[in-house]
């Protein structure tokens, strides 16, 4: 009986497989295609055991394979436990005999998610970011690139010395675009706002104003970015730092500027004409574009006093504006000396920023917007690297008329270049000044004033923030380097002269075609037109 049934049984499963060869012959007409490894014996196609015996092999190769894998794994893992442990030996015996350096005790433990986050805390805290640290000289500072999300500014530009970089390179650009784009999920995040906040302003790329950026090569990135938030002179300030890993947010603050009063100190010998025309860039970006300013006027000598004291008054009168402070002193000229006595003059009970200034610079309201962001008093001061320009009539030498002021005033390798070796240009509250000791007094007349100052906040505590603005012009003008002046600092006018003429390239050109323009038997009159070209 049951020999019976298992025939029937064998009988039914023999007819559902020819079932279904009968379909997929219909389905296929052409044939069945054999796959690459099956038995090609005809016998084999409906020998059930042959389809067992296929998908045992089958399962018998890969089982091979991953025994083989694991044992490589295994083999893998000894050899880095038995490395591993050799390293923890030597470290052992080091530390035995007094010759292990302090710096490397965290290589004989595993390191763990809560080491990497003091790692990363430790470069921060080491990091300049919330506070400065002392350095001895000028050429230790690092200085800050600005950037915007169109341009780079920067003072390292390398074989192509370009004030600015445009466009900015891929790589570069990746960086500081991931950058505003996480300060932008912080800004947006409810962290920043809080759940539910009403009436919040959702930032976009739209709102980043200006960022300052630079590296330390053993700690990190550090970023302060500025956005503009909903109000009319509202701005958010995020710093961020990347201690050569992920991005870690230093801190994030509304910033309220509208009670920060800048009072622009200008020391003064004489120069109405260049006084005139500080005076209506001042009426255009401090009267009607800012608001929040007050002038300080430190003049040396007599008769051109009054003239100052006239363009004072007509601006008064015609800008309805009273904050003019004018100091007459008659006495031989000291920038130290005026910009000393122009910030001890103030009588006002608040502290106030100081923007030192000369009347040869033009800015924008936007620079000072930068002077309010970049010192903070007891925490840092702020020294821009102003662009300077060229002399307009060597660059448009072939221009019936020179350009005006406003279209001078670009940011090109021809048209100027970044005045990295000045300090004279500078922001930082009166208390600061007035703790750091202020000026050298025994300095007379011109130069090396503004670097000691700069030193003695490179010997503090103070952050000193250095970057270019892009902002912040130097004019030119003809510079007189006087006879009596003492070695070095005579020697420090000639080459402010000199590179302030024109480009090397621009130079070179002027007298190399005096030359070729020369009979090729008059050498003298070849270093004459050399001597002339420079002149």
């Amino acid at each position: 009986c049951l020999e019976g049934g298992y025939l029937a049984l064998l009988a039914r499963a023999g007819l559902v497989l020819l079932g279904l060869c009968c379909c997929l012959v219909l389905v296929y007409p052409a044939g069945l295609q054999r796959p690459s490894g099956w038995p090609r014996g005809p016998e084999e196609h409906t020998s059930r055991e042959g389809y067992m015996a296929l998908l045992q092999e089958r399962e018998d190769s890969h089982r091979r394979y991953i025994n083989s894998l694991t044992r490589q794994i295994g083999q893998l893992k000894e050899a880095l436990l038995e490395r591993t442990q050799q390293l923890q030996d030597s470290l052992e015996k080091a530390q035995t005999g007094g010759i292990l350096p302090g710096g490397l005790e965290s290589l004989r433990k595993t390191p763990t998610q809560s080491d990497l986050k003091e790692f990363l805390r430790s470069q921060l805290d080491r990091a300049e970011v919330n506070s400065g640290v002392k350095l001895s000289g000028e050429y230790e500072v690092i200085p800050y690139d600005t950037f915007t999300l169109q341009r780079v500014y920067q003072l390292e530009t390398g074989l192509s010395r370009h004030p600015e970089e445009r466009p900015v390179r891929r790589d570069r650009r990746a960086e500081l675009t991931g950058a505003v784009e996480t300060a932008l999920h912080l800004l947006n995040g409810p962290e920043q706002h809080g759940d539910g906040a009403a009436g919040k302003h959702t930032h976009s790329p739209a709102d980043f104003v200006e960022g300052l950026t630079r590296t330390e090569r053993d700690r990190g990135t550090v970023y302060e970015l500025t956005f503009k938030d909903k109000g009319p002179r509202g701005l958010s300030q995020l710093v961020l730092f990347r201690p050569f890993g992920p991005l870690l947010k230093v801190r994030s603050e509304s910033v309220d500027l509208s009670s920060v009063l800048v009072n622009v100190v200008v020391p003064l010998s004489g120069r109405t004409e260049a006084f005139r025309r500080f005076i209506a860039n001042f009426r255009r970006a401090c009267i009607q574009q800012d608001g929040r300013v007050h002038l300080t006027v430190v003049h040396f000598g007599g008769d051109p006093v009054e003239q100052v004291k006239a363009l004072l008054d007509q601006t008064s009168r015609e800008t309805r504006f009273r904050n003019f402070t004018l100091i007459q002193l008659n006495e031989v000229f000291s920038r130290g000396r005026g910009l000393e006595i122009g910030a001890r003059a103030w009588r006002r009970s608040q502290n106030v920023l100081l923007f030192f200034c000369d009347v040869d610079v033009h800015f924008t309201a936007d620079f000072l917007t930068s002077c309010r962001l970049n010192a903070l008093p007891g925490k840092k001061v702020y020294y821009p690297v102003l662009f300077s320009l060229y002399n307009p009539s060597v660059i448009y030498h072939n221009h019936t008329h020179p350009p005006s002021l406003q279209q001078q005033l670009v940011i090109r390798k021809e048209s100027g270049f970044w005045r990295d070796f000045g300090f004279g240009m500078t922001c930082q509250y009166r208390s600061d000044f007035i703790n750091i000791g202020g000026f050298d007094r025994a300095i007379r007349g011109w130069g090396l004033e503004d670097v000691h100052l700069y030193r003695k906040y490179l010997h503090s505590k103070l952050m000193v923030v250095r970057s270019p603005s892009r902002s912040l012009f130097h004019l030119w003008h003809e510079k007189v380097c006087a006879d009596e002046l003492p070695p070095d600092k005579y020697r420090m006018c000639m080459q402010t002269k000199a590179v302030s003429e024109a480009s090397h390239g621009r130079l070179g050109e002027l007298v190399f075609r005096r030359r070729d323009e020369l009979p090729k038997n008059h050498g003298y009159q070849q270093k004459g037109a050399i001597t002339a070209a420079f002149t």
